[in-house]
């Protein structure tokens, strides 16, 4: 058994399966966007609930669960349908066991979540209602573990990803993880199949600075190594860094080593966007738009045969940002002639996109596709990248 990462496509949004190679595949959703109209049968939004359903597991009950869920930010595009699919609350309140197995809410037994990302957001920008409800599920699982001395069941535990400040993570040392520190397994299980850097969000001391962040610069950025065995040295890396823009991959260059940032797959930010790559608008000024040395850096470390996967609508040759058609082509640049770029709205095809699952192997990604094709993983040899556009 191999490990997975699945993209599912959600237009201009992420929702990402990572799922371990152990017997149960202990998984981690990152982000969510359930769009209500994947529930009419005319309508032809893909209907993602329906494919994350047929990846996870039930627990003895019959309820469907993740064995943890990461926000990278509150964006409605990363947290829709919260609410209608997922369980918040004491899992010992479940309501719905009576309910047709398709209409049961998800529990999510480990919440990994920051807190600089709410406060951040509610400075300046309105928290969506999927938002407001996972921030209120956060702080009821912090107290929860307060007051049962960080000793709860599934379904209340929680990791709060990044130190903040004025003291306010003070006493939850057991439950933090601090900027640079590593997350071993998930919700305590594959251990030695999973290592999860946090690079990002970034603690701030500067109230000047701290102003202008807004709750995508305080996306959660992780740097995920993934082995196909517990006795293996190999491993796989995934970067994942939500909508993070072009200061944070500029600051992510100062602060980290080339080595900290290389990956065989990569979620390009902020669904393809030029913002993650410049501080220029793609849309004012076109080709004229100068890109950050530093921001293009921190994410050119692809390793040989890598993949960059734009979880967005098809990429075209216009004005919108994102996606954006020069960042695509900067991504491809990147690559160059080993690696390959994907883009969720266009696999396989426009009118039709389904979810791209990537295995692990040895060392570095397969498409399932060209995996299930070939006797060997290891010697699969993956398709070469489509046109532009």
């Amino acid at each position: 058994m191999n490990s997975k990462i699945t993209f599912f496509p959600v237009d201009n949004g992420d929702m990402t399966l990572l799922q371990l190679a152990d017997d149960r595949q202990t998984c981690l959703l990152i982000d969510c966007r359930i769009r209500r109209s994947a529930d009419d049968p005319s309508d032809t939004t893909p209907d993602v609930a329906y494919e994350l359903r047929k990846r996870i597991k039930n627990d003895a009950r019959g309820r469907p669960f993740v064995d943890a869920m990461l926000l990278s930010h509150p964006d409605e595009d990363h947290c829709l349908g919260l609410r209608a699919h997922f369980w918040l609350g004491p899992v010992e309140d479940y309501p719905d066991d009576d309910k047709d197995q398709s209409q049961k809410r998800i529990i999510i037994r480990e919440l990994w979540s920051s807190p600089m990302v709410f406060r951040r957001a509610s400075k300046k920008l309105t928290l969506c209602d999927d938002a407001k409800a996972f921030s209120k599920e956060a702080r009821r699982r912090v107290q929860a573990n307060r007051d049962s001395g960080f000793n709860v069941p599934d379904g209340d535990r929680i990791l709060i990803l990044g130190q903040d400040k004025n003291g306010k993570t003070e006493g939850l040392e057991q439950i933090l993880v601090r900027q640079g520190e590593v997350i071993r397994g998930i919700n305590g299980m594959g251990q030695n199949l999973l290592e999860s850097r946090l690079l990002a969000p970034f603690r701030e001391q500067d109230e000047d600075v701290e102003e202008e962040l807004s709750k995508n610069d305080s996306s959660v950025v992780i740097n995920f190594s993934i082995r196909e065995s517990s006795s293996g040295d190999c491993f796989s890396r995934f970067l994942s860094g939500g909508d993070s823009g072009v200061c944070i991959w500029e600051r992510l260059w100062r602060e980290y080593t080339a080595d900290d940032l290389k990956y065989d797959l990569l979620l390009a930010p902020h669904h393809c966007s030029w913002r993650s790559l410049s501080h220029d608008s793609w849309s004012d000024n076109g080709n004229d738009a100068e890109i950050s040395e530093d921001a293009r850096s921190a994410l050119a470390q692809a390793n040989d045969d890598a993949f960059i996967v734009s979880s967005s609508k098809p990429v075209v040759d216009d004005d919108n940002d994102p996606p954006c058609i020069r960042a695509k082509r900067e991504y491809k640049s990147i690559l160059g002639s080993t690696g390959i770029f994907k883009c969720t709205g266009e696999e396989p095809t426009r009118k039709k996109p389904e979810p791209i699952v990537f295995q692990g192997a040895r060392s570095g990604f397969r498409l399932a596709v060209a995996v299930a094709a070939t006797a060997s993983v290891a010697s699969a040899a993956p398709p070469r990248a489509g046109s532009d556009d």
